[in-house]
């Protein structure tokens, strides 16, 4: 039989473990924090960071029957599951980069050139990895990491341990959040690809005026020339777009940490 006092020590290293699963959960899911690059070690330190102060502001008990049992794996779900959904929120905002940075590449004809995203880990064109460090460094300097790491502790007063089951409405407005940022990739992108459209056009119209010309010879450099330079003249702009998805998804974030 285990002494009183170890017995204590064991069930406040239970609630330690429980109180990193939901900050644990939105990291994962989120950008910059859930990047392959970033230590499990570091996410791990953050967890506990927001996880055990919030636990303390909120306090819970362990399930009676323990851990390992239904009451205990529902608790864990559903601090997976809130965790997961505001992560999940604030890399939707953030993936409207990554949209407008496909768009464009197709457009200017770099769909072939790929690189490794550090974000997601996963290949990516050149300009989509360009717009996706734009929107890191955009991200980290309006303190959108310490936006989220606030949001996740603020959660636990609106959604208690135990009691954080999302709704079906803040399931659906999740869902629906996703098409509100598929839009915005597409405005980001549009300046863009709209002028090189047109140079596509017009280099259609003179393939049709002299047939002799090769035209991929000449297409792809104006297409080049002309997506890098339309690029510079929109680049506040795109910026502006970029940053406003990504304040729109900590805003779904906080809706999410509410219980709306």
């Amino acid at each position: 039989m285990m002494p009183a006092g170890f017995a204590g020590v064991e069930a406040q290293l239970w609630l330690w473990m429980l109180a990193m699963i939901r900050p644990g959960a939105a990291f994962l899911a989120a950008p910059v924090f859930g990047s392959p690059q970033v230590p499990v070690q570091l996410r791990l330190i953050v967890a506990l960071a927001v996880g055990i102060p919030a636990t303390a502001a909120v306090p819970f008990t362990l399930p009676d029957a323990g851990i390992a049992s239904i009451e205990g794996f529902s608790l864990v779900l559903s601090e997976v599951l809130v965790g997961l959904a505001m992560g999940f929120a604030v890399q939707i905002g953030f993936s409207a980069a990554l949209l407008a940075g496909e768009t464009i590449s197709n457009a200017m004809g770099l769909g072939f050139s790929s690189m490794i995203d550090p974000q997601s880990g996963q290949a990516s064109p050149a300009i989509g990895q360009f717009l996706s460090i734009l929107g890191t460094f955009l991200f980290l300097a309006i303190g959108g990491h310490l936006a989220l790491a606030a949001l996740v502790f603020q959660s636990y007063v609106a959604l208690p341990p135990g009691q954080a089951w999302l709704g079906a409405g803040s399931i659906k407005g999740l869902v629906d959040f996703g098409g509100i940022v598929f839009a915005a990739g597409v405005v980001i992108a549009l300046p863009v690809a709209f002028g090189i459209i047109l140079v596509q056009v017009v280099m259609g119209m003179l393939s049709r005026s002299a047939p002799a010309m090769n035209l991929f010879s000449v297409g792809l450099p104006a297409a080049l020339l002309a997506g890098i330079v339309l690029m510079a003249i929109a680049a506040p702009v795109m910026a502006d777009a970029i940053l406003g998805a990504i304040q729109r998804g900590l805003e779904m974030a906080a809706q999410l940490a509410q219980g709306a």
